[in-house]
């Protein structure tokens, strides 16, 4: 059975492009975030968009129109976020949020923010 002989290394060769394939989808699509010390340590090396995590620093949220400004804290550092997009419901002080956007100036302009929870997440009666 001269098919055989083609069958083990064609099998072989289809489950490498799905590995490779697979492979570099996955490194497209993983997105990770700095904390604020670690933004601020890589500052002036990395340009464009990077996703920012930490705590709302208590007493720092102001409202003006559209626009949310706090400041994102993980102990070490501490950076005046400017978020140009609506919040999530649950977005309040004291809380984890990861948010998305660039460097503008001495603080982050960020067009989307994410509420971090842990797995024993528990719906709010009533929201902000």
């Amino acid at each position: 059975m001269p098919y055989r002989r083609f069958l083990w290394p064609a099998l072989g060769a289809v489950a490498a492009v799905v590995i490779a394939l697979v492979a570099t989808s996955l490194g497209d699509n993983l997105t990770y975030y700095l904390t604020p010390s670690e933004a601020v340590a890589e500052r002036g090396s990395s340009e464009g968009r990077f996703r920012l995590g930490g705590l709302v620093v208590e007493g720092s949220l102001t409202e003006d129109g559209n626009v949310k400004r706090f400041q994102v804290t993980d102990g070490a550092e501490t950076i005046d976020v400017e978020l140009n997009a609506p919040a999530p419901p649950l977005f309040a002080e004291g809380i984890g949020v990861v948010v998305e956007g660039q460097w503008e100036g001495e603080s982050f302009l960020a067009d989307l923010a994410l509420i971090r929870h842990d797995e024993n997440y528990v719906v709010p009666t009533t929201f902000p």
